[in-house]
């Protein structure tokens, strides 16, 4: 979707710009042009890179830890649960 129409700024450039480092909007300003000449689109490109901005941050945070647990473990966690029966009717 154009974002900015006066400089034929997409939400999928705003996104790559983000990709490639651009954090503020000045950011956004100096390679791709969004605000300069009318503005309209100032309001719609912040929204983009915040957007932008968190998709990136989930992706950089860790994975959950993985813990590998022993047949004796899971039992014991089934059983603390109340899952003491595994016949299939």
């Amino acid at each position: 979707m154009y974002i900015c129409v006066c400089k034929g700024v997409t939400d999928g450039a705003i996104r790559e710009a983000v990709n490639n480092g651009a954090e503020r909007m000045r950011d956004l300003k100096n390679c791709l042009g969004v605000t300069e000449q009318c503005g309209i689109c100032a309001c719609h490109a912040k929204e983009v890179l915040e957007q932008a901005r968190a998709e990136k941050a989930q992706l950089r945070s860790p994975m959950p830890q993985i813990t590998c647990l022993t047949t004796e473990q899971l039992e014991e966690t089934d059983y603390e649960r109340g899952c003491r029966d595994y016949s299939v009717a």
